[in-house]
């Protein structure tokens, strides 16, 4: 999607005036009374607006980044909606959105203009629809990839949005994009992940795709299990498409608990859950939606991969490593070598070089947008949105870097290990979201006070995500360290608490979710954290991921047994704390909304 400009005015395309103009006549017969509250509800969680647990008018808005590829005038716009109708800060989510929260129902179609205006949308951010398109957010500039997706990533958002399939489907559906079995974009906890592959056919390589279905994380977590062994690169959108209206024919209407995509293969089995995909994609030709060959986009931009840099002597130079449970070494004393050690990814044929910002909690201020927009545009770089809630600037240059990091330095955006134990993951919690029962944010922000006083925030190696419930919006299943809120009762009083997870992983094009290790008060959480993590610095041997060290050390279980003394409550008089959340003043409680997740 892309707007154009006329006399220096912006020319908003005619598909998202049209839905701003409804979204615009369906709130005044709402108001009016005209409309019912379960079918504004709908509506406007297909149009990417969300209810907050405050309730009344203020609404969150979410907008869709495919890709998390993100413009110059974007970050302007972001800034001028922060200032103008939010609380001064945006929030990236793990799905490559930013969302704005306190937004006056009254103000979304305004909203909606200032963002048609730089061709971003709100279309089926929320709902039952095919959400935003994901992909890994190094793509194009990785060493490892075998091919770029980027233009993939970017034909299926497009091929989705507004699609007659994709608008009341029995539950969301999430599609990833990953450019090798590193799967950076997380390709195997979706509904549908998409991994570039290559084979050996005739002699030579054709490079295509393996296609996973049925994963997701939740309550009840699932792996994404594949497709089958190849799909060529003229298949992969009709096997898409295949894989949404399987959903939409089959999926559970009845029980909105049980509906996603991996409740099909408890219904159905596997077996029959794939025979009904290839079957539904060898007739798709005949359908006038079908999207089959090489997409304009693709043959537009091309997908050949970024490839490694080759050294004088045709030897290839190795890669910077990517993924979860690559430790990188931190330790030049010079803040920007510090910076450049941890934070720059290398290795791309082309000679370019990658660097991330970094954004605490995954928030963005006013004045940060309206900086990375000016810095973007003096680097002349990309920059796309990654899923662990920061900013990548890419096609950069080993001279720009020291630019880079003076500007990021400036808005508070240059802190090394972008990306690793530091950048602590968390959903929006109980601060805004209608299901949390914990503040999650404010647990992320102790656990980095902690590491940072015990001087563990840049150990190699290690990743701590944080959801306020069970749901795993901030995906605590797939992290080396993970939490989900839980409401526990000590001396007769509720309190905030946690479950703490140990071993979760993905990458190798496959996943592994986290562990229970032990409950815990809230205020005990980041104490766990240290010690958990000083005991795998103490205990490492040369190159050792986390998961194999947990594996070595009896497990989850095991190491959570030396964290017993931590599951206590003092008593209320002795220990008030312990019964107030974080970020909170007042003794805890737990108070839900109406869940519009499952709506």
């Amino acid at each position: 999607m892309v707007t154009v400009k006329i006399n220096n005015t912006p020319v908003i395309d005619p598909d998202q005036q049209a839905d701003i103009h409804k979204f615009e006549q369906m709130l005044a017969r709402y108001k009016a009374g005209e409309v019912p509250e379960d079918v504004m509800r709908v509506f406007r969680l297909n149009n990417g607006i969300y209810g907050q647990r405050q309730g009344g008018t203020r609404q969150m808005v979410r907008i869709k980044i495919p890709a998390g590829i993100i413009q110059p005038a974007h970050f302007e716009a972001l800034a001028h909606i922060a200032r103008t109708h939010s609380r001064g800060w945006g929030h990236i989510t793990t799905r490559q959105n930013i969302q704005f929260h306190f937004v006056e129902l009254d103000e979304v179609p305004e909203v909606m203009r200032i963002l048609a205006a730089v061709g971003l949308t709100t279309r089926e951010a929320c709902g039952d629809t095919v959400r935003n398109v994901q992909g890994c957010h190094l793509a194009g500039a990785c060493p490892h990839e075998m091919l770029d997706i980027t233009a993939w990533a970017q034909a299926t958002a497009n091929h989705f949005l507004r699609h007659p399939y994709a608008q009341r489907l029995p539950r969301k559906f999430k599609i990833n994009f990953s450019g090798c079995s590193t799967d950076c974009g997380q390709a195997m906890f979706n509904d549908v992940g998409v991994v570039a592959t290559i084979r050996e056919i005739d002699g030579g390589i054709e490079s295509g795709f393996r296609v996973f279905v049925a994963g997701g994380l939740g309550a009840n977590p699932h792996p994404a299990l594949a497709l089958e062994d190849f799909t060529s690169r003229e298949d992969l959108l009709p096997t898409l498409e295949a894989c949404l209206r399987v959903f939409d024919h089959d999926g559970n209407r009845e029980n909105k608990l049980r509906a996603r995509m991996k409740w099909l293969v408890e219904q159905l089995g596997f077996e029959e859950l794939q025979r009904r995909i290839l079957r539904e994609r060898k007739f798709l030709l005949a359908s006038s939606s079908w999207p089959g060959g090489i997409p304009k986009l693709v043959e537009a931009l091309g997908d050949a991969p970024a490839g490694q840099q080759a050294n004088a002597n045709g030897t290839f130079v190795d890669p910077t490593p990517v993924g979860q449970g690559v430790a990188v070494s931190i330790g030049a004393e010079v803040p920007f070598e510090r910076w450049q050690q941890a934070n720059v990814v290398r290795g791309v044929a082309k000679g370019t070089v990658s660097a991330y910002a970094w954004a605490r909690l995954g928030d963005i201020t006013t004045e940060q947008f309206e900086a990375l927009a000016d810095i973007q545009r003096e680097l002349n770089a990309e920059c796309r949105v990654t899923n662990r809630q920061n900013i990548v600037f890419r096609n950069l240059t080993d001279a720009q870097l020291p630019r880079l990091f003076d500007a990021l330095s400036n808005i508070a955006m240059a802190e090394p290990g972008a990306e690793l134990l530091r950048d602590v993951v968390a959903c929006p919690g109980a601060d805004t979201c209608n299901l949390a029962v914990t503040q999650s944010r404010g647990l992320a922000d102790a656990i980095g006070e902690r590491l940072e006083e015990e001087g563990l925030a840049e150990v190699g190696g290690l990743r701590i995500n944080i959801s306020g419930c069970t749901n795993s919006c901030g995906q605590h299943h797939a992290s080396d360290i993970g939490f989900f809120g839980a409401e526990r009762r000590a001396h007769g009083r509720p309190a905030p608490g946690y479950q703490m997870l140990l071993g979760g992983y993905v990458g190798d094009t496959r996943i592994h979710f986290g562990a229970k290790a032990l409950r815990l008060p809230a205020r005990n959480a980041a104490e766990a954290v240290v010690r958990v993590v000083r005991k795998f610095t103490a205990e490492r041997k040369s190159g050792e991921e986390f998961r194999h060290w947990l594996e070595r050390c009896g497990g989850a279980r095991e190491v959570g047994k030396a964290l017993a003394d931590l599951d206590e409550f003092p008593l209320p008089d002795k220990g008030p704390e312990y019964y107030v959340d974080f970020d909170e003043t007042r003794p805890y409680e737990v108070v839900l909304g109406e869940s519009e997740c499952a709506t």
